[in-house]
């Protein structure tokens, strides 16, 4: 089996490339997609987080500011 990693900026065409791989039968995992489910509100993911990082990384609906964290981890 063959890994392709696809990576590029905001309109690149990932997701172009993505549904065109995809039409000739390959398996498509999308990180992003998989990141936020992974940080939903009130999920595993999102309860680690807030208890590594503080309920100050939410936003006013109890989501999880990804700037802010990315802020708070990369500081």
């Amino acid at each position: 089996m063959k890994v392709i990693g696809l990576t590029g900026g905001i309109g690149s065409g990932k997701s172009t490339v993505s549904r065109f791989l995809a039409e000739l039968g390959a398996v498509i995992l999308d990180a992003d997609k998989i990141g936020h489910e992974a940080f939903k509100s009130d999920s595993e993911g999102w309860r680690e987080v807030i208890a590594a990082f503080g309920r100050q990384i939410l936003t006013s609906d109890g989501n999880i500011d990804r700037k802010k964290l990315g802020e708070t981890v990369f500081n």
